[in-house]
């Protein structure tokens, strides 16, 4: 099977917490920004925040995970960690694509209806009850993300599980 030299892995290892913090910086900027709007007096800062929130969603965030979970795939695949070998890239793994679902199916829409809320209707937006509901689902969604985000870094600093226990296959076949 291919390995990458050490000097090969260390750089596709900065590559993959460059992408990791890239995300994650991001995401707890989407949330400082979220938070700002809740106190918005001009209809036009409001919207510049929405904006801003979904701009760096989709040149920041959104290439910064595909760039993490590429970079996580081959180094699962070129070194010893591999996919299913320890408990903590397994939760990684677990935790980063939930991220990934949960932006891609709800953090960003309700983003995106959000702004579109608050460009037809101004400060009136405050007053729909759809828009308060999206704009708390994008500051505590962001929260939640950045919180994970943390976790995931967390794990793979501390690696606070060992490998899985495999049974080989002799062992299988004999009982």
């Amino acid at each position: 099977m291919l390995k990458l030299s050490i000097k090969q892995r260390n750089w596709l290892l900065f590559a993959h917490v460059g992408f990791a913090a890239l995300w994650t910086g991001t995401v707890l900027s989407m949330f400082l920004l979220a938070l700002s709007n809740q106190e918005s007096t001009n209809a036009d800062v409001l919207y510049a925040l929405h904006s801003a929130i979904n701009l760096l969603d989709d040149y920041v965030v959104i290439p910064s995970a595909i760039g993490s979970v590429l970079t996580a795939t081959f180094l699962c695949w070129l070194t010893n960690y591999g996919f299913m070998k320890f408990w903590w890239v397994i939760t990684k793994w677990f935790l980063t694509i939930s991220l990934i679902v949960f932006g891609t199916f709800w953090l960003y829409p309700w983003s995106v209806a959000a702004q579109l809320m608050v460009e037809t209707k101004g400060l009136m937006a405050f007053e729909d009850r759809g828009y308060v509901l999206d704009a708390r689902g994008v500051l505590i969604g962001a929260a939640v993300q950045a919180v994970f985000l943390l976790v995931i870094i967390a794990f793979s600093v501390i690696k606070p599980w060992g490998r899985r226990l495999v049974k080989e296959k002799s062992q299988v076949s004999a009982s």
